[in-house]
């Protein structure tokens, strides 16, 4: 399976269960790029469009270019009474639009599907002098490292998919990569931002949720039964409420 299709599977269970973002993130970007009433903007991978009520009611044009048939349809009825708005079904490689006419790009957690030799050149290329990069994501963390569910439910990952226990690389790391690959694609001015949240689950709630994920769609069907059932029993164990923190990074950059 390509995954970048997975989550065209199920858009209403995707709309439902996949977090929103802060205020305070978009108040940024807004601010940051002075967006307004007839300026142009791209989101990249919209999906249901968690990320796309702001800049809508900013006045902006906003084109949302989404890979998957069923989410591209999704959005499009979803924001059907804002004028200043359309979605084009294409992925944004072979995605068409003027060089240097853009105000700006953004994309929620979505932009890591681009090859990056590819993506961040072709932003580039579309931005007006001065037009914006705005790039955003979420990174859930269940609990706390000694939270008792939150071990047991790693040791049920491990027991199916081992190899999920890679090594990650740490937070610190993964800013400076970020911010220095968006510098040196020729963007500047260049500002990161975190934002912390928290979301509760019940134990169906969490296997939702689970479910808007790609590589869990992924899985082998009875593979994938197993692993829900016993992540499902384990969150009900502990009183049939799971906690994750949320850490939202944002980074923004100029042409």
């Amino acid at each position: 399976m390509d995954l970048r299709f997975a989550f065209n599977e199920d858009a209403e269970n995707y709309d439902k269960m996949r977090p929103t973002y802060c205020r305070e993130l978009f108040n940024d970007i807004i601010e940051y790029s002075e967006l307004k009433k007839d300026k142009k903007a791209i989101e990249v991978g919209i999906g249901t469009g968690q990320a796309t009520t702001p800049f809508l009611k900013t006045g902006c044009i906003v084109t949302a270019v989404e890979l998957g048939e069923n989410l591209a349809e999704y959005s499009s009825e979803k924001f059907k009474e804002y004028k200043n708005f359309k979605v084009c079904n294409v992925s944004f490689e072979d995605f068409e639009c003027e060089d240097n006419s853009i105000d700006i790009i953004y994309s929620a957690t979505a932009f890591h599907w681009i090859p990056e030799d590819i993506g961040y050149p072709k932003v580039h290329r579309l931005l007006k002098d001065n037009g914006v990069i705005a790039l955003f994501w979420n990174k859930p963390f269940p609990a706390k490292e000694d939270d008792l569910l939150h071990q047991k439910i790693q040791g049920i990952y491990q027991k199916y998919r081992p190899s999920n226990m890679r090594i990650v690389e740490p937070a610190s790391d993964r800013y400076k990569r970020i911010s220095e690959t968006i510098k040196s694609y020729g963007f500047n001015d260049l500002e990161m931002k975190l934002y912390q949240g928290n979301r509760k689950f019940s134990a169906s709630e969490y296997i939702s949720l689970l479910n808007t994920y790609s590589d869990h769609r992924a899985m082998p069907e009875h593979t994938k039964q197993l692993f829900e059932s016993e992540i499902e029993q384990a969150i009900i164990g502990y009183g049939d409420i799971f906690h994750i923190h949320d850490t939202i990074e944002l980074y923004m950059a100029r042409k």
